[in-house]
This record gives structure tokens, sequence and C-alpha cells, in this order.
């Protein structure tokens, strides 16, 4: 199917409701802005950091894709923190609460947890982030930082956690509603979910990398969304990014055979309309190109004898329905 496209002025609206374009969303576009940036937050010298944390810079190393089993049990742990983390902060997901407040509660969560937050200084094109967590909303496809601006009735909102412990990192993320979200926000994050799943699914030793991407954007384009190109999956380990790359859409030169013993994120970013994105100043934070919605999830895997196994499902699974698949 061809991608979603802004409806014409007497079409039906692309958010479900039923009615005409002009009577319901054509007047309603409320780009996000960026609000104030707070100061950074420190960490305990107590806690152990990754190599950028103190100076912004980062030098990657050849790591294995395949993980030695001490490694895979630390990053058992350090992902289930991860995506306990990741479920308490949807609790607080409600009108008027700011993503300053919330990267303040994913912060001190972690240092609850003797955790870094790997977002925090991570070396960008522009500057290093500055904040403990990503908090992407509505068109912003991700990296967003989080601010002063109150989330608002209707968003839909994106938090990526990631935390570094025990030497290893642990990443994921999910969307969630703001209060009352129209129809079409709510299919777009339904079908997100399900391409999330599919992808990890297809994630079984003897395929190719690229079986993943094929998996996801098919199911997409038949529900007419957009799959972000600009982004990937990635691996992960002692490490928050290796050199294994995960497309969400079929690349024909990723034909790299998956093996037990890999552990690497899928994160699809779907959109309503365009697949494209383009870039804020700041360096970090990227949105469609079109201003139209685009959705959000991530799981850390780890590739068994047996198939894919998730490493960021948190112990309560009833807070979003993501988890409860």
């Amino acid at each position: 199917m061809r991608m979603r496209v802004l409806p014409k002025a007497n079409d039906a609206c692309w958010c479900g409701s039923g009615n005409k374009f002009k009577r319901c969303h054509k007047n309603s576009t409320n780009p996000v802005r960026q609000g104030r940036i707070s100061p950074l937050r420190p960490v305990p010298d107590s806690i152990a950091k990754p190599m950028w944390a103190d100076t912004g810079y980062n030098e990657r190393w050849d790591e294995p894709h395949v993980k030695s089993p001490d490694v895979i049990e630390r990053m058992r742990r350090t992902g289930k923190d991860a995506a306990n983390t990741l479920a308490y902060l949807g609790t607080l997901v409600q009108p008027g609460v700011t993503t300053e407040e919330i990267d303040k509660a994913c912060h001190e969560r972690a240092i609850e947890l003797n955790a870094y937050p790997s977002p925090l200084m991570y070396p960008g094109s522009v500057e290093p982030f500055p904040k403990s967590l990503c908090t992407s909303i509505n068109e912003v496809i991700c990296h967003g930082i989080p601010d002063d601006r109150p989330m608002e009735d209707g968003d839909v909102v994106n938090f990526d956690v990631t935390l570094y412990k025990e030497g290893v990192h642990g990443d994921t993320n999910a969307t969630f509603f703001v209060g009352t979200v129209d129809e079409g926000s709510k299919r777009l994050t339904t079908v997100t979910r399900d391409c999330t799943m599919r992808g990890i699914e297809a994630a079984k030793p003897g395929n190719k990398l690229n079986d993943i991407g094929r998996a996801i954007q098919q199911y997409a384009e038949a529900n007419g969304y957009g799959v972000v190109r600009d982004f990937v999956g990635h691996g992960i380990g002692e490490q928050f990014h290796t050199d294994l790359q995960i497309c969400h859409y079929y690349h024909p030169r990723l034909d790299d055979v998956i093996e037990p013993g890999m552990t690497f994120t899928i994160e699809p970013m779907i959109t309503m309309g365009q697949w494209r994105a383009r870039m804020w100043a700041d360096g970090w934070t990227a949105v469609t190109a079109d201003g139209l919605r685009t959705a959000q999830f991530e799981h850390t895997i780890l590739i068994t004898d047996d198939g894919p196994e998730i490493l960021t499902t948190p112990d309560d699974t009833s807070i979003h329905p993501f988890w409860a698949l």
C-alpha cells in the first residue's frame, strides 16, 4: 500500500473520527516546540560510569557479536532494571506533567538502582546529550530532549530508557498515551507494537538480519504506514552501540546470519505519513518531515538456540498492553 499523506479538506480525517478533515484536525496542527532545558544532573562517584560520562567522548572497540555467558547474565539483570524503570515512568504520564519531571524521575530511579543513565553525556554531532532519558512527543521520531513543556491531553509520548550497570547496557522504549488520544494515534501505536513483535519473531537462528526488517516493513506498509530509515536497531552489550545494525526495512545487503549468543535491539519507528525525517538544530531531535505522528517500541533481545529471548520485559506487564502480549 502507499504510505498515508494528508487528506484533502473534504476527505475523512486521518484520526478515525469519521469527520471531514477540514472539520477535525486540519487546523489543529500544533508542532512540538523545544522548551527550556535544565542543567545537567550529577551522578555519584560511587556509580560505575561509561567512558563518555565525564568527557562526552566515546571510543568504540571491536566487541564480539556473540556474547559470553557472563555478559549475557549481566545483560539479563540490567535489561530487567531498564524495563522496570520504563514501566515506572509510564505510570507518571498525564496531562500537565513535563518531560523534565519524567527525566528527573528516571535519573533518580537509575541512581537508586546503582546504575548510570546511558544517554547522559553521550556524544552527538553538536553537543553531548544533556539528559538521562529520551522523550519524543507526537511527530518527534526519536532522541527528543526532556524540557519544561507540559505534556498535553491527546499527545503520544515515547520514553527511551537505557541503563549502564555491571559493565553492560539495557535499552528499551515504549509509547504512551497522554489523557484521551484520537483513534488514529491509537491505531498507529498498536500497529507499531505489532511491528516490533513481528520483527522479534523473525530474529531466529539461521535467519538473516534483513528478515527482521522485511517482517516489519511488510506489516507496516500493509497497514498504510511508513518505516523510518534514518535510525536503526543496534548491537548492544558492554558498549551502548556496537557495529551490528538492524534495519527496520528490508535491506538486501544486510544478510548476516543470526547466531545464538547475539544481543541487539529491535526498535522500529513507524509513521502516519512519509518515512523521511529532518533534524532540529540541537543535533539530536528528529521529527517527521511532514509533521505527522510517529510511534516506537524497543526491546533488547538475546538470540538463543530456541529463538529470541526478550531481555527487557518488566515485572509488572499490566502497565502497558505492549508488555502483556
